[in-house]
This record gives C-alpha cells, structure tokens and sequence, in this order.
C-alpha cells in the first residue's frame, strides 16, 4: 500500500491543522510497517514552499500586529499590495497543483490523503480530513478570499472524495447532514494531545514564563485572534470584572492577530490594554505547556469549534477550563469543563469572577481532567486513519473501519 499526504499545512507556522498534519504523519510512519506513507511536496519543491511559508508572516503583518486604534483605511498602494498577494497565491496554488498530478502519475500512488480539507487536483482515490465546516455554514466569519476559494473549489474536489475523516462526532454528523454524505463514508478519527503537554513542576514554569516576560499568575486565552474566537466578548467581560482582579490576575491573549480585527484591535488599544489584558502573539510549541500550566484557567468563548484543542491540552495540563458550548467542545470536554453560552457575557464575567475567588471550586473544576483527556492521543488518531487506508486499498485487517461508538468522555 503506497499512501501520498500533503503535508503543506505543516511547513508554516502551525495552527491547528498544522499540528494536525504534523503529528498525524510523524505517528503514521511508526506505525505503518511494510505500508509506504509518503509526504507532498518533498525535495526542493518543499524548501521553496517552506521558504514562502516562512515570508508570509512579513507580507501579512496584520496577522502579528493589530491596527493602531486610529488607523487609516487601506490606501491605493495597500491595496495594490493585497491583489499581489492574492494573485501570487493563486498562481502558487496552480503550479502546486500541476506538481502534484504529475507525481501521482509517476509514482502510481493507491491513495491520496488531503489533511486539509479541500484536496488537490489528482486522478488518485482521495481522502480529505473536515476539521469543521465554518466556511459554507459561516462565511461572515471568513476572510473573502478564502470563502471564494470554497466557492470554486469545495463542491468540486471534495466531490470526487472515495471517503472522509472527521476529527469529531460533532463534525462527522454536520458532514453527514450539510453535504448529504453517506454515513458509511465518514469516519470519526480524534484529534490528540501533543506530546509534552502535561503538569510540569512550578520551578519549570516559573522559568518559562520568565524567558517570555509574563507574569505569575493570569487568565489565558489561546487562539488566532478573528471573529470566530469571540475574543471581543471576553475582554468585555473581562473589563467587568473588579478592580482589584484584574490587578491581580491579567488576561493573556496567546495567538497571531488573524482578518478583521479592527473592531477587537480598537477595543484593545482603547480600553482593555489598559485593564488588564496583554496580548503575546504566537508562542512556540517548546514555550506552550508552560504557559498552560502557568494559567489559573484557560477561558475559550469560540462561537464554532469542529474540535477545540486548546481546552483539550489545558485539561492534559491539569488546568481548568472555562469554555462556550458551541460545537464540538460539548463532546470533548464537557465531562468537566464549565459550559457557557458563548453570547452571555454577564456570565462569563461572574465564571471568571467565581474561578479566580473560591478556591475550592477552581480544585474541582481540576479534579481528574488529565483522565477525561486521556483518550485523545495522535497514536490513536494514526491508528484509526491507517485502519481507514487499509480497507480503502483493499488491505486484510481485522476491522474494516474504526470503531465510532467510541466517544469522549464528555
């Protein structure tokens, strides 16, 4: 069984479907044995897309710095600039996938795994990964130019697909309903839990967080700073909180600055900057276990989640969660977390409130969480995705597909 995976998601700076992709293929090639799982791109054309993964960042710097609070409008040139960008990008995306056919005619591949949702152009029997489907169900949530990529690509090549891989049972059924996909050709395979992330002794943690230039003692939020995350919501209700709180306990903003920020980035500089909230920006994965355990709760108000990683690794941290009820976090998470209505911001105010006062309430909301977390490993995952590429080229095993019964303990 010879198995090609494009491993593009992975060669920049990784969110959630580059880690995804990243430890998926790196738990694959344990376990595959006699079966070859190869990776796209490879050789150079990998190194020039690492390259161009690596400027990026300098050509959308609005994903790492916000908008001042009296910006001016984008101007002739700005916007001269972002056409470029678009145009290179599509011209990127073409030559990617010509490279791409070509390959799989050469190598005569009996499978295409698309980690990323919408699969390249290819003659191989495709899988694609859904992470959610915020796009079509959610497009005011979405830069333009990716909802038209969605318009012109999704129906088409993600109706060639043989089958598909959904890392939820919340998404597996939105698949099922919103595309009209056979249940039989959508397999549940969990996200996991990076290695490292655990309970780390506090002399460990307090040298982290020292390196970054954080406090002691804060509420986190992790996650691209976009309309999605609900990050405006949560500094409002931040802001409510007593003086005296948020004196004591500032809310740290961990992630990249993602589209459409203004409205959160004025609401930072104007108000919530000067109560309490720092934002960081990206944090490594070598730095991230400590900034977990260093966070009195982990507070995750996101409107969708098709997973929700971040309330899954604090949990593997020890830590507790406050986190909204939307989507997938209910299923994987919600055994232990504290459930909130992502639009209530009264009573995200009084949870943060609660969390940071009654002691005893923070040690219960900590109680057992490494335990309900447990069950989400990437070993796991690639076990469950290779049981998949088995029956779908035709390979003896046991099983025909994983086993969907299987649920979170939420």
């Amino acid at each position: 069984m010879r198995v090609v995976v494009n491993q593009q998601a992975a060669l920049g700076l990784k969110t959630g479907i580059g880690h995804y992709t990243n430890e998926l293929l790196r738990c694959l090639h344990a376990q595959a044995g006699a079966d070859e799982i190869e990776v796209f791109p490879d050789g150079l054309v990998r190194r020039l897309r690492e390259a161009a993964a690596r400027a990026r960042p300098f050509l959308e710097e609005r994903r790492h710095h916000p908008p001042a609070a009296n910006s001016r409008a984008p101007g002739r040139w700005d916007l001269l600039r972002q056409s470029a960008i678009r145009s290179v990008r599509q011209a990127g995306r073409a030559l990617i996938g010509q490279h791409f056919r070509f390959v799989c005619a050469r190598r005569r591949y009996n499978l295409y795994h698309e980690p990323n949702i919408i699969p390249l152009p290819s003659d191989c029997p495709t899988l694609t990964t859904i992470h959610d489907l915020s796009v079509l169900l959610h497009p005011e949530w979405h830069p333009a130019d990716r909802v038209a990529h969605y318009e012109r690509h999704f129906q088409r090549e993600v109706g060639r697909c043989v089958h598909f891989l959904a890392v939820s049972e919340f998404t597996r059924q939105q698949v099922i309903q919103t595309l009209g996909i056979a249940p039989e050709r959508v397999t549940r395979t969990y996200n996991g839990i990076r290695a490292g992330m655990g309970p780390l002794p506090e002399a460990t943690v307090a040298e982290v967080l020292r390196q970054l230039g954080l406090p002691s003692r804060y509420l986190l939020c992790l996650g691209t700073i976009e309309p999605r995350k609900n990050i405006k919501m949560l500094m409002e209700a931040y802001c409510g909180l007593p003086d005296r709180l948020r004196g004591r306990w500032p809310l740290l903003l961990v992630g990249s600055w993602g589209w459409n920020t203004s409205a959160i980035a004025d609401y930072y500089y104007s108000e919530a900057r000067h109560r309490g909230v720092m934002h960081l920006g990206y944090v490594g994965e070598k730095h991230l276990a400590a900034v977990y355990n260093g966070a009195r709760a982990l507070v995750f108000p996101s409107l969708y989640e098709g997973f929700g990683l971040p309330p899954v690794e604090m949990m593997a941290c020890g830590g507790a969660v406050l986190a909204s009820n939307a989507g997938a976090v209910v299923e994987t998470v919600g055994a232990k977390a504290h459930l909130l209505d992502p639009d209530d911001t009264d009573a995200w105010r009084k949870a943060m409130v609660r969390v940071l006062q009654d002691d005893d309430w923070w040690r219960w909301l900590r109680r057992g969480v490494v335990e309900v977390v447990q069950p989400f490993t990437w070993e796991r995952c690639a076990a469950d995705t290779l049981c998949v590429y088995r029956t779908l080229c035709g390979v003896p095993q046991p099983l025909s597909f994983p086993d969907n019964s299987y649920r979170a303990a939420g």
